[in-house]
């Protein structure tokens, strides 16, 4: 094998690898951030007074956006698992790759798309003074990791 063949597989194969940490780290920093509104949910219950019926409301928005959650993530296992089948064995980006990654990258953008949708929902249910403490936990949430 030639220094030129050697090289070029050596920089495909970097760039596989490259490749597949930057994707690890994608999904890494995009369940942290779906997780935070869990937590969100948690201080709304806890720090804003809600009336019973607020708290119905909420919990209905709430066990809908639960199940949505779930449906996305299970897509977003099932395309890395895709990925690593297209993976096994290849020594450059395939078709079959591009299209585990598109597929990844669709349910994560619908899942940042339904928590949005979902804060925004809660946020309906609020009085004006929750909704300013609201919002307030809304920003130092999306803001806490960025110190």
């Amino acid at each position: 094998m030639s220094i030129v063949s050697r090289t070029t597989l050596a920089i495909v194969f970097l760039t596989l690898i490259t490749s597949a940490l930057g994707g690890w780290l994608g999904v890494k920093y995009g369940l942290q951030h779906s997780q935070s509104s869990s937590s969100l949910d948690d201080m709304m219950h806890s720090e804003l007074a809600l009336t019973p019926e607020q708290h119905a409301r909420i919990d209905n928005i709430e066990k809908s956006f639960k199940t949505q959650r779930t449906a996305l993530l299970a897509e977003m296992r099932a395309a890395d698992r895709e990925l690593a089948a297209a993976m096994k064995n290849q020594t450059s980006y395939t078709p079959q790759m591009h299209q585990a990654v598109e597929r990844f990258h669709k349910a994560m953008g619908t899942l940042q798309e339904a928590t949005l949708q979902h804060v925004l929902a809660m946020r309906q249910v609020l009085t004006n003074e929750q909704t300013a403490k609201f919002d307030e936990m809304v920003e130092k949430a999306l803001l806490s990791d960025t110190k």
